[in-house]
Formats: structure tokens, C-alpha cells, sequence
């Protein structure tokens, strides 16, 4: 199960560095629980992550990135990441440490994505 979960992850955050923006979100299901915020409610609609996922290109550039899978079991795995990446609108270097919380399902796409994050 792990390597599911690694190759998953693997592939969304390769993508998100390349910045293929609208096209990450195909590691995602259409009826994805999508949280990009923990206190916020999660996204209504697959158009919403798209929406997202649009700016990429625009608003970041430059990105590192590292993970390692904290825990897992059958349903869920918990994943701290760490980017580092030049934020377009401000010119400023940003520092991540996040936390992912992922689901897939059975045809290995997220059916539940929420994450936690903290910028510098």
C-alpha cells in the first residue's frame, strides 16, 4: 500500500513543480473532498479545484520539493512535505512545511485531499 500512496504522491507533486497547473488535478476524482484549508469547508465541485489549480503558472515558479509518508493503512496516509518556491506576485522565496492528508480510491485517484501548511 505504501507504494501506491508514494507513487501518488510522487506524481502530484512532480507535476506541480513542472506547473502544469490544470493538469495536476487529474490525480484527482471528480468527487474529491477537497480541502485546501483544514478550517474551511472543503471545495463544492470539481470545477472549484480546477480553479485552484489555474494560478499555478501565474503566481510560483522555481519549486523544490521534498516528502516522506508519516503513516498509512488501507484508507488514508499522512504525508509531510516541505517546498521551497519564488512566489511571483510578491518576488518573495517562500519556505513550506505541510502536512497532506490523502484517500484514494480504487482506481487510484484522491477522493479526499486535505492539507495543512505553514509559510515562511
Amino acid at each position: 500500500m505504501e507504494k501506491v500512496y508514494d507513487d501518488w504522491i510522487e506524481k502530484f507533486m512532480m507535476s506541480w513543480k513542472k506547473l502544469e497547473g490544470v493538469n495536476t488535478v487529474r490525480y484527482f476524482s471528480k468527487d474529491c473532498k477537497y480541502f485546501e484549508n483544514p478550517l474551511d469547508n472543503p471545495c463544492s465541485t470539481f470545477e472549484e479545484i480546477e480553479k485552484l489549480w489555474e494560478v499555478v503558472e501565474e503566481n510560483q515558479k522555481d519549486i523544490e520539493y521534498s516528502y516522506e509518508i508519516i503513516c498509512y493503512n488501507e484508507n488514508v496516509c499522512i504525508v509531510n512535505w516541505k517546498m521551497k518556491r519564488l512566489f511571483i506576485p510578491n518576488n518573495t522565496i517562500q519556505n513550506i512545511d505541510g502536512i497532506f492528508e490523502i484517500r484514494l480510491n480504487e482506481d487510484g485517484l484522491c477522493n479526499y485531499f486535505k492539507q495543512w501548511r505553514f509559510t515562511r
